[in-house]
């Protein structure tokens, strides 16, 4: 046997809960407050998810940033050696190998650049699948708590809701990324161009040229240019923050989309619910108030930006002319320094946009991170599950009680009691009665609050998660299938056991109907992705869901209601199977119709989450007082012909 794993004590388990009670009453953030240190962290761990999803994805990011950087100041530059050249020695081999030089460096430049931003460019035009792919990941982690808790539930519907509405969130950072990245380097690049231009030239000038030849000339430039730069960052934090704010009135707009594209079927004719989306979208329509807002942003923004610059401009141009004009420079220079010091600015100026709107989609970021993060929590064992021949294994319910997270109420009470392989059970009771909680303990989907539950006498919390897990095929009411093939669907999985998937079809009475289609097993269920697929009623679902319950063979079988899409010659024909689709595993057999438990050796009685009774129909129906010969005689006036 292999070394049990150490259990936690109960101040490790508190700790978790804790924590994970925090992310998830917590998911819906405002937009607090956050130093830029912070953002930009949040920032990172957002490309760091991306690089993680996207394998190869920060490298075709910084190639596409370096050659489409490089792009533009490449011809600057050597256009300014040329006109340097032409207004000095002007020799020709010289000004034909710059000029040979500048043809080749900018077709080699301009062809890595567009291979490397397609490459980049390919993967933020899937952003909205890689995002839902991103979501749907993170959900295959979580424990089953998770997926039944509304909080989470709705964070992720908001995720979805301003990511298809604004790209906001994760999405918003591979394009935030790319900018941030090209502004930085363009910066730098910028200022190592520029840097000459600050020198100062020995020489004999007078009046006005002897400051514009001085440090202090060079100083009030650099104070131009800086002053220019912090402006910038405050008109873009400012104009950012209203644009987002006016932006979020998009939610609305979006969330009405989703639901007119949701509502669909009969019932939307017959009852004319598109009534009440039309009637909410004209009303939201009617109110331009975030489309004023925006816009207004928008222009003031763009004002800003353009007086600014403008501002920076005419001052470079004059300082640049000057030095030109006493010859500190020559005229290419004057042409490069026009290039790279607009370029400066105006990447400085972007780059300020840029951590304005990284800081005001870090709200929306952090909702994501908070849902990709949420703990499970749930302890796996390390013991080995027994692989037995004889499959005898034997669970025990002991004093199991539970409660639900965030409910004040019992779901189940006190439960106590054993059943062993080849035992047929059923487990019947009114709506709430703690039925399927019962099932969902019994699958390990969550941890009883008091009591144990045991499987050959050990607690199955310290058995390994998955190992258990695989003890049990359940064919759930609210099955899922997916528009894939029947085979899939059944097999669970690509790899496909074409005779075990025919074999199983057959036992649930769908082998005749399977063999009529042309594609048999490989037909896919619904139209979705496949013209032809076949649209299967609700109760051939339902017995897919059974041969795949089947295929599993596991030593357990739970069918939850198994029959209730089933019509009554086609449910007959189940229960008259269900000796052979059972055969030596152990069943549990959940019902409301209690003519299936006649099929079952036992039958476990739960009322407002208590076990009131336990034994065969026979003996339960004697017993007059009971609560089984209740519900028995409750339907019997249904079946007991």
């Amino acid at each position: 046997m292999e070394k049990m794993e150490k259990k936690r004590t109960p101040a490790e388990d508190e700790a978790i809960k804790n924590k994970k009670r925090t992310l998830t009453e917590n998911v819906a953030t405002e937009n607090k407050k956050r130093n830029l240190t912070e953002d930009v962290k949040m920032f990172l761990k957002g490309m760091r998810i991306w690089q993680k999803n996207i394998p190869g994805y920060l490298p075709r990011l910084f190639l596409d940033c370096i050659f489409t950087c490089l792009q533009p100041y490449f011809p600057l530059y050597m256009s300014a050696l040329i006109v340097n050249e032409l207004a000095g020695a002007c020799d020709l081999r010289r000004l034909l190998t710059f000029a040979a030089i500048t043809v080749a460096g900018s077709f080699v430049l301009s062809l890595a650049s567009r291979f490397f931003s397609g490459r980049f460019g390919a993967i933020v035009s899937t952003y909205y699948s890689r995002h839902e792919s991103c979501l749907f990941n993170a959900a295959n982690h979580f424990q089953y708590e998770h997926l039944e808790d509304s909080e989470v539930v709705l964070a992720k519907s908001r995720i979805t809701s301003v990511a298809n509405a604004t790209a906001a969130g994760l999405p918003k950072v591979l394009n935030l990324s790319e900018d941030i990245i090209k502004q930085l380097l363009n910066m730098i690049v910028s200022a190592a161009l520029t840097l000459s231009l600050f020198r100062v030239v020995p020489g004999f000038y007078t009046g006005f040229f002897v400051f514009i030849n001085s440090s202090w000339a060079a100083l009030l430039l650099v104070a131009v240019i800086v002053l220019n730069s912090v402006l910038s960052v405050k008109l873009s934090t400012r104009s950012t923050a209203k644009i987002y704010s006016a932006i979020s009135g998009l939610a609305p707009m979006n969330n009405l989309v989703n639901a007119q594209a949701a509502v669909k079927g009969t019932d939307t004719y017959i009852f004319k619910l598109n009534r009440i989306i039309i009637t909410d979208w004209e009303k939201y329509m009617l109110r331009p108030k975030w489309v004023k807002s925006y816009e207004e942003a928008l222009q003031s923004q763009a004002i800003g930006k353009h007086l600014l610059n403008l501002t920076v401009k005419l001052v470079v141009f004059l300082f640049t002319a000057a030095k030109t004009w006493i010859g500190a420079v020559g005229v290419g220079n004057f042409i490069l320094y026009q290039g790279t010091v607009q370029k400066f600015v105006s990447s400085v100026s972007e780059l300020a946009a840029d951590l304005g709107v990284l800081r005001d989609n870090n709200q929306y970021l952090e909702e994501t991170l908070a849902y990709l993060e949420l703990p499970n929590s749930m302890y796996k064992g390390s013991l080995a599950v027994e692989k037995r021949d004889d499959i005898d294994y034997e669970i025990e319910f002991r004093d199991v009680s539970f409660l639900y997270p965030r409910s004040d109420e019992w779901a189940l009470r006190h439960v106590s009691m054993k059943f062993k392989i080849g035992d047929k059970l059923a487990i019947v009771g009114e709506n709430g009665s703690g039925k399927t909680t019962f099932i969902k303990l019994l699958c390990r989907l969550y941890d009883p609050t008091e009591g144990k539950i045991l499987l050959n006498g050990i607690d199955i919390t310290r058995y390994r998660y998955d190992e258990y897990m695989a003890l049990f095929s359940v064919a759930f009411q609210d099955f899922s299938l997916f528009a894939f093939s029947i085979a899939q669907n059944v097999a669970a999985s690509n790899q496909i056991d074409e005779e075990r998937v025919v074999n199983c079809l057959t036992r649930v009475g769908l082998g005749e109907r399977i063999a009529e289609l042309p594609n048999g097993i490989y037909t896919n269920i619904g139209r979705e992705y496949e013209n032809e697929g076949v649209d299967f009623s609700g109760g051939e679902q339902q017995k897919i869901a059974l041969a795949r319950a089947l295929y599993k063979d596991a030593p357990f079988m739970v069918l939850d209601e198994p029959t209730a899409a089933l019509d009554p010659i086609a449910e007959a024909e189940i229960y008259a199977r269900f000796n052979d689709i059972a055969s030596d595993k152990t069943s549990v057999f959940i019902s409301h119709r209690l003519s299936s438990c006649k099929f079952c050796d036992e039958i476990a009685v739960f009322h407002k989450g208590c076990l009131v009774q336990f034994g065969s129909h026979d003996n339960l129906v004697a017993n007059e007082s009971g609560k089984y010969y209740e519900l028995w005689h409750a339907q019997a006036q249904y079946y007991e012909n």
